[in-house]
């Protein structure tokens, strides 16, 4: 089959790999239909280079039909239509049951303290081959896969992977009460369909924050309050502020992670950990801050004594500084994490199947062949032609 690999820093190629097949008796194999670039792909196409290897398969966004069940699947058959989360839960465990499926026991990855395993996230998190594939080995067949309905495009479902519970999940942490003011840092994918959770939700004032003006024009047709923040010099807080009656959000999303602009030092932090050797850099990144921290900062300025900050950008370094004091006096709530996918399914799937009020049938702005993959990254990294939300289309002869 095709599939998106790792090749080093910038390089991913579409190479033919071998088929997955079942290896357990509860596995399912699936064929891809639909499957999105994550923005936390561009981290290992950027970052996370130390704990890849060449050859690594990419990816945890798809959906597709199963095409191959093992003999202890009761719950799906041959052709049935499923979405794939991209936390690989068993379902059943502790954590499981108490709904916090990213810390699965299971598939916790116990040589680096990490939690449950991803599809296509490195070694960090169980190094399992990813869904930017024409075929997915999927285990926990009876537990993991979302079975949805025949008829809607996959345009309607896909987002269940990823982009919908990462960006529910980042609301209801955010706590905003209905009536409330929510700052969105970063109008990429999650970012962008957090102000449309948040408006569902009952936000009043909802305010998004970037530097790309295709994506302050896409949240703004929308009814987000935008801020660009290559006007402000360093002063989102402030313009926040101004926005709040002087008080600042009740609540804050960090959507953009370890890669945010204006943090020069954790940017040649960066620099310098993509230049040594990996079992050098991997060390690094366990012991030492690697992190662009601009955004977080930018967080902790613009919320309102008392709120919440809610991150779902992913951070990587073991020992960044945090200014404690600050967070301590403004009385500030935290929250973060990997999506517990499953735990939202519920309250998300009704609003895919029952009309469209998050916008998720034009939400994509880019549909490419799997063999675009390569360009695709190259662009979304780069911020160009206007993407946003790219899937890649496997098709069977690769074309």
């Amino acid at each position: 089959m095709r599939a998106v690999t790792w090749h080093g820093r910038r390089d991913v190629r579409v190479d033919t790999v071998p088929d997955p097949k079942i290896e357990a008796p509860d596995d399912v194999v699936v064929e891809i239909t639909s499957t999105g670039i994550c923005g936390s792909d561009l981290h290992l196409y950027e970052v996370l280079g130390p704990f890849l290897d060449e050859g690594d398969i990419l990816g945890h966004e798809p959906m597709g039909r199963v095409v191959e069940v093992g003999p202890e699947v009761t719950k799906l058959s041959v052709g049935d239509r499923v979405v794939i989360p991209f936390n690989v839960s068993c379902g059943t465990c502790w954590m499981c049951g108490h709904g916090l499926y990213s810390q699965c026991e299971t598939t916790q990855v116990h040589e680096y303290g990490t939690g449950a395993s991803l599809f296509g996230y490195t070694k960090l998190y169980g190094q399992v081959p990813g869904g930017q594939a024409e075929y997915l080995r999927v285990p926990f067949g009876n537990t993991l896969p979302i079975a949805v309905p025949d008829g809607p495009s996959d345009d309607r479902f896909v987002y269940l992977s990823d982009v919908l519970p990462t960006s529910w999940q980042a609301v209801r942490y955010a706590d905003v009460v209905p009536g409330g003011t929510l700052l969105v840092l970063g109008l990429g994918p999650i970012g962008d369909m957090c102000t449309r959770v948040a408006r569902h939700l009952g936000a009043t004032q909802v305010i998004g924050a970037d530097l790309v003006p295709e994506r302050l024009d896409r949240a703004a047709a929308r009814g987000t309050t935008v801020v660009d923040l290559s006007s402000l010099d360093g002063r989102l807080g402030d313009a926040v502020r101004d926005l709040t009656g002087g008080r600042g959000a009740d609540a804050v999303i960090d959507a953009v992670g370890m890669e945010a602009h204006g943090s020069p030092v954790g940017k040649l932090a960066q620099q310098v950990t993509g230049m040594l050797p990996d079992a050098l850099a991997a060390k690094l990144m366990m012991t030492v801050g690697t992190d662009r921290l601009g955004a977080l900062h930018s967080a902790i300025d613009a919320v309102r004594r008392g709120g919440t900050i809610s991150l779902s950008g992913v951070y990587g370094g073991m020992a960044d500084p945090m200014p404690m004091l600050t967070m301590f006096d403004k009385q500030i709530q935290l929250r973060m994490g990997q999506a517990n996918v499953h735990r939202w399914v519920p309250e998300i799937l009704p609003l895919l199947t029952e009309g469209d009020p998050l916008g998720v049938d034009d939400f994509a702005t880019h549909r490419l062949p799997l063999e675009s993959a390569s360009d695709a990254y190259a662009t979304f990294q780069e911020k160009r032609d206007g993407m946003v939300k790219t899937l890649l289309m496997p098709t069977r002869d690769g074309a």
